[in-house]
C-alpha cells in the first residue's frame, strides 16, 4: 500500500512513525515532511494551503498511485483538500471542506452546538471593538477572547480582568494581529474546571473514541505564562474514567455527528474536542478537525491496534460498523515539547540542533527542524522537537522525557519539565 501524508510538523512525524509500524512494508511519502519524516518517508516539497497546491498534490497523488491521503494540518483541510481529492477520485483521511468549518469557524462550530444541546459554554459573536466589550462586561472577568478563524492554536486569550479584555479585543479586531482569522472574534464564558483532549474517528455516521490526553497550553512551568499551541501532553488520563467517556460520547461527539450529518457536512476523518471537565460536567471548549499536537505525540505510542485500518474504514460511510474499537497499552506515555527562544512570539530560528541517542521506549518527533546547506540540523519553527517517553508509570514517564529534552541541545531552548504533573498530584493522594 502507498499512503501521502499531508504536513510537516510533529503531529505528521508521529502519523508517519504509527503508519509504519501498522504496517512495516507500508510506501510513505509525504508533503512536505521534515527531517524525522524523510527517515521514514520519501519527502516532496509541496505545500497544502493554496488551490494549485492541491491541485499539484492531487497530482503527485495520482502520478505515485497513492492509495490512501492522510491530512495532518488545519489548513489544507479548510481550503478543501478533501472535496480536491476526492473530486479526483483519489481516497483521503479527513473532513470535507464544509465539514471542517467546525474548527475554522468557531462562531459555525459554537451555533452548531447550541442547536444540537451540546454543552459548551456561552458566547457571544462580534465584527467590532465596542460590542465586544460590553458583552465582555456582560459575562464579567474572568472572560475569554477568541479569534473565530483559525490561528495556529494562539487565537485564544484567557483573561482574569475586563482590562485584559480590552487589550485582547482591540489587538484582534482593531491591530488585526490574526489578520482576517480575527474580522469576527468570540467573548466567552469562562469554565471551570480539568481540560481533556479526546479524539474520535469517525466515518460520517459512527464514530470510535481514542485514548484521551491533557495538554499543555501555557509556556511555564505551573501552567503560568502566555498561550501556546501547546509544550507537551500526557495519556491516560485518570479523571476520564468510563462514564465520563460515556457522557463524552453520548452528549458530544455523538450530537455532533448527527448535527453535521444535518447540515450536509458529513464529518469523515479525526474530530477533536477539547473538553472541559466541570462540576456540572464535561462541556466543549472547542472542536479541531484533525489530530491535536502534541496529544498525537502522546497517544498513538500507546496504540496497540491498528490506525491505518481505522482510517481506511473512515473513508467509506459507515465503515467503521466494521472496524474494531482502538486498543491500548495499560502504561504511560509523557511529550515533552523543546522550543526555539521566542516562542510563542517571534521564535529565533536558524540554530544548530543536538539530539540525544535513540533509546527504547524514547521517541523524538521533529516538529520545527529543517536542513541547513551543509546538511546540519537546524531550528525551524517555534515548537522544534517533541519528546515522547512511554513507561509503567507517569512519573517514570515524566522523568525519562525530561531528561531526554534536557540533552536536546541548542542555545536557548525552553521546555517545561513539568508536563503530567496534575495526575502526578492526583495519583499521589495531593488535591
Amino acid at each position: 500500500m502507498r499512503v501521502l501524508l499531508i504536513g510537516g510538523g510533529g503531529r505528521e512525524h508521529a502519523l508517519a512513525w504509527k503508519l509504519k509500524k501498522d504496517d512495516p512494508e507500508l510506501e510513505l511519502l509525504a508533503a512536505p515532511g521534515n527531517p524525522g519524516i524523510a527517515q521514514l518517508a520519501a519527502c516532496y516539497p509541496l505545500l497544502a494551503s493554496r488551490t494549485q497546491d492541491l491541485a499539484a498534490l492531487a497530482a503527485l497523488a495520482h502520478a505515485e498511485h497513492v492509495d490512501l491521503t492522510v491530512v495532518g494540518p488545519e489548513a489544507p483541510l479548510a481550503a478543501g483538500i478533501v472535496d480536491h481529492f476526492r473530486q479526483s477520485g483519489l481516497r483521503i483521511f479527513g473532513p470535507s471542506q464544509s465539514a471542517a468549518r467546525i474548527e475554522s469557524s468557531k462562531r459555525f462550530a459554537k451555533e452548531l452546538m447550541f442547536e444540537a444541546g451540546v454543552p459548551t459554554a456561552r458566547a457571544s459573536w462580534h465584527s467590532t471593538v465596542e460590542p465586544a466589550k460590553r458583552a465582555a462586561r456582560d459575562f464579567g472577568a474572568p472572560v475569554v477572547i477568541k479569534a473565530s478563524g483559525l490561528a495556529g492554536g494562539k487565537g485564544v486569550v484567557v483573561c482574569n480582568s475586563l482590562e485584559e479584555a480590552d487589550v485582547a479585543i482591540e489587538a484582534m479586531l482593531r491591530d488585526r494581529i490574526h489578520g482576517d482569522s480575527g474580522n469576527e472574534i468570540l467573548v466567552e464564558e469562562f469554565m471551570y474546571g480539568e481540560e481533556l483532549s479526546v479524539f474520535a474517528i469517525a466515518d460520517g455516521d459512527n464514530s470510535l473514541l481514542m485514548l484521551p490526553s491533557q495538554d499543555h497550553k501555557r509556556l511555564l512551568p505551573g501552567d503560568e505564562g502566555p498561550n501556546t499551541g501547546g509544550m507537551g501532553a500526557y495519556a491516560p488520563v485518570q479523571i476520564a474514567d468510563a462514564a465520563l467517556m460515556k457522557r463524552i460520547a453520548d452528549e458530544i461527539v455523538d450530537p455532533t455527528i448527527v448535527s453535521l450529518g444535518e447540515h450536509g457536512s458529513a464529518f469523515h476523518g479525526l474530530l477533536y474536542c477539547g473538553i472541559m471537565v466541570t462540576p456540572g460536567g464535561p462541556k466543549v471548549v472547542e472542536y479541531n478537525c484533525r489530530f491535536g499536537d502534541p496529544e498525537t505525540e502522546a497517544v498513538l505510542p500507546l496504540m496497540d491496534s491498528s490506525l491505518l485500518d481505522l482510517m481506511l474504514h473512515s473513508t467509506e460511510f459507515g465503515g467503521l460498523s466494521e472496524a474494531m474499537s482502538p486498543k491500548f497499552a495499560s502504561r504511560a506515555s509523557v511529550t515533552t515539547v523543546v522550543a526555539a527562544p521566542g516562542y510563542p512570539g517571534s521564535p529565533t530560528l536558524g540554530a544548530p540542533i543536538t539530539l540525544p541517542a535513540a533509546e527504547q521506549d524514547v521517541l523524538v518527533f521533529h516538529s520545527g527542524t529543517a536542513r541547513a546547506p551543509d546538511g546540519a540540523l537546524i531550528t525551524a519553527g517555534g515548537r522544534v522537537v517533541a519528546v515522547t517517553a512511554v513507561a509503567d508509570s507517569i512519573e517514570e514517564a515524566q522523568e525519562r522525557s525530561r531528561l531526554t529534552a534536557e540533552h536536546v541541545t541548542f542555545p536557548g531552548r525552553q521546555f517545561r519539565p513539568d508536563i503530567g504533573w496534575r495526575e502526578i498530584r492526583r495519583r499521589a493522594g495531593v488535591a
